[in-house]
């Protein structure tokens, strides 16, 4: 999938569907996109805790290292066995659950692309599996575990987020890496629960779903 979410509910929504015990003063972000701050619920002592911490891991790769770089940020966790991760998915403490309505693709031709926006029609606010940790480099930071992308989704991309329904949130913070091994690879969300909201929006707008002005098209159609 591509770096950019969004969360069109309020506050007191999130906090509800997550059951959320304790909560900072915050605002939801209009959309998060990698580097900017985003929503997640931890759970620790018993008690879930929602935080607002900026999307994305250090990563800097071997060529990086020689040309002087600094690290950039990488948003999405697709391959489990990468040694960046290695040490983080095994362990639960480091699982976290990301509030989200709708996440984004880039459309179109490059240099005129626009954003289509996804997003769940019976229930629009879920979570993404998502990853949390303290980082040397940036601080407290998380991201977001992706997976094979069902048929309205690939079109546009072949991976989109591991979604979890309700009752899964707790297996998801709690549960051994074989039950990350099996969120990943299950088969994805069917597309018939999906909405498409194709949109003129120019994906580096930063307007959000609900300001989306829309276009007309075959896909959104399905």
């Amino acid at each position: 999938m591509s770096r950019l979410f969004a969360v069109t509910k309020s506050l007191d929504e999130i906090i509800d569907h997550l059951q959320v015990d304790v909560v900072p003063p915050v605002e939801v972000p209009q959309e998060t996109i990698e580097a900017a701050y985003g929503l997640i619920v931890i759970e620790k002592d018993g008690l879930r805790r929602l935080k607002l911490l900026p999307w994305g891991f250090p990563r800097q790769t071997s060529e990086m290292r020689r040309s002087g770089e600094p690290h950039s940020r990488i948003g999405l966790v697709a391959d489990l066995t990468n040694p960046l991760w290695e040490q983080t998915v095994i362990d639960p403490r480091y699982r976290c659950l990301i509030p989200i309505t709708h996440f984004a693709n880039p459309d179109g031709v490059k240099g005129s692309k626009t954003r289509t926006w996804f997003s769940l029609h019976r229930q629009p606010l879920t979570a993404w599996a998502g990853f949390c940790r303290n980082t040397r480099e940036f601080g407290p930071v998380f991201a977001g575990m992706t997976g094979e992308a069902n048929e309205i989704v690939r079109p546009l991309n072949d991976r989109m987020p591991v979604l979890l329904k309700a009752d899964e949130y707790q297996r998801w913070l709690t549960g051994g890496i074989e039950e990350v091994i099996k969120f990943q690879f299950r088969g994805p969300p069917p597309s018939e629960d999906f909405e498409v909201l194709e949109t003129q929006d120019r994906w580096q707008s930063g307007i959000p779903p609900g300001r989306a002005i829309p276009r007309r098209s075959a896909r959104s159609m399905l």
